[in-house]
């Protein structure tokens, strides 16, 4: 599965990539947002949202691109390592399937 995590803490980008390879996904983490955001969400299989780490600006793009894609989003008020632990743990056995 593939996850793309927006919001979290810039030093901690790497360890939610290496979790997310413990759970056996592939993932892209954006702490800021870069140019050209939009695009380079591209269609993940979920997007996973720290909402109390994202901005107003970067959570609407999100909503927008999911919206228009289809794609499931996961709101997380946290962007501690448990946080995303449990969630991916919370979401194992569920399938995401785009409408």
């Amino acid at each position: 599965m593939s996850i793309v995590i927006v919001g979290g803490n810039d030093r901690m980008a790497t360890r939610y990539q290496d979790i997310c390879k413990k759970f056996n996904h592939k993932s892209k983490v954006f702490t800021q947002m870069p140019a050209d955001f939009e695009n380079k969400l591209g269609t993940p299989d979920l997007m996973v949202v720290f909402t109390g780490t994202c901005s107003h600006k970067m959570l609407g793009t999100v909503k927008k691109s999911s919206e228009k894609k289809g794609v499931p989003v996961e709101h997380v008020h946290s962007s501690s390592v448990s946080a995303l632990k449990q969630l991916l743990s919370d979401i194992k056995g569920r399938k995401y399937v785009r409408s």
